[in-house]
């Protein structure tokens, strides 16, 4: 077994098919996100009784917490088709309108990673999003004419993990921005049990408090591991998740008890040894661990922050005593 990527929020190819099996189709099966779920049920129901599309809705947050998710659901909700798509599958003008123009009355169109949607592409969203036509220019030079496109009424679900990225024009033409959170333990926990019920695994409830404990308070991830796990318990036990089975696997997985692996220590020590626990400036991390700083700012330090192992200060990040303790170091020898 190898930990590579295991705690990569990302979505991985061999994610795919696990993710559409584990993942809830309405807002009643989705654990967590209360005040997100909420809010939703409410504008669906309203959109519903008045047969109208939904707003235009924008979720940002760190990857691997169900954005898609969510966006399925709005669409299974509606009762309505989806369409997903990413910023970076969108090169051109045409790409966009061809998308546009193929959508029917209702139906929802999931754009991953909107923050990378190059300018031209987004300005053509505008009157999209707004008018529910576009303008397309057939030809160049004198000749060129301008095609006005009426479309149908759709609803844009955006999904972005960086929402400071999207421009504030873009960002005015949502009504309904929700942004999603890292879970909480009892959520977690209970997302793991649904999840090794669907896929017909064992697991007692001393080994299902430790994986939660070890899944970054996040869904893919806690899934990804709890596959792993059955894996592990399937080749070296009897199928049946246990706390021997389990620390053993984690072993393997080099994942410790608040869910960090050899990545997340390799960064905390670089800024103890070389930089005595900082500040030191992202870029500077970068390169002295060799990682890609967007790896770095989007799937490492959310996480390491959250459960307070790091603090990002004007002159840069700076390891706390709680990381510290945890990795057994004693900060005045530093």
């Amino acid at each position: 077994m190898s930990n590579d990527a295991i705690i990569d929020p990302v979505e991985l190819s061999d994610d795919i098919d696990l993710d559409i099996n584990l993942r809830p189709k309405k807002l009643s099966e989705y654990i967590g996100q209360k005040n997100i779920k909420d809010s939703l049920n409410i504008f669906i129901t309203a959109a519903k009784q008045r047969n109208e599309s939904l707003e235009h809705v924008l979720i940002y947050g760190p990857p691997g917490l169900g954005k898609t998710t969510l966006a399925h659901i709005i669409a299974n909700e509606m009762g309505n088709n989806i369409k997903t798509t990413s910023g970076p599958a969108i090169e051109r003008a045409g790409d966009l309108a061809s998308i546009l123009t193929n959508l029917e009355d209702g139906d929802i169109l999931f754009i991953d990673e909107i923050h990378r949607l190059n300018k031209t592409v987004e300005e053509i969203l505008y009157p999209a999003m707004e008018d529910y036509s576009i303008d397309l220019i057939l030809g160049k030079g004198p000749s060129a004419k301008t095609m006005n496109i009426d479309l149908p009424k759709f609803t844009l679900v955006g999904a972005t993990t960086r929402v400071g990225l999207i421009s504030s024009p873009m960002r005015s033409r949502f009504g309904l921005l929700h942004h999603i959170d890292y879970y909480e333990y009892d959520e977690i926990k209970e997302i793991i049990r649904r999840s090794a019920g669907i896929i017909k695994t064992k697991i007692d409830e001393t080994s299902l408090d430790i994986l939660a404990k070890r899944s970054r308070f996040t869904p893919r991830i806690a899934n990804r591991i709890l596959k792993r796990v059955r894996d592990y318990a399937q080749v070296k036990g009897n199928g049946h998740i246990g706390k021997e089975i389990i620390e053993d696997a984690f072993s393997i997985l080099e994942i410790d008890q608040v869910g960090l692996d050899r990545v997340d220590r390799k960064i905390l020590n670089t800024i103890i040894d070389k930089f005595d626990g900082g500040p030191v400036g992202i870029k500077t991390i970068a390169a002295s661990t060799g990682e890609e700083l967007d790896t770095i700012e989007d799937v490492i330090e959310p996480y390491l922050m959250q459960i307070g192992f790091i603090n990002r200060t004007p002159k840069g990040r700076l390891v706390t005593n709680i990381a510290y303790k945890h990795l057994n170091i004693d900060r005045k020898k530093q």
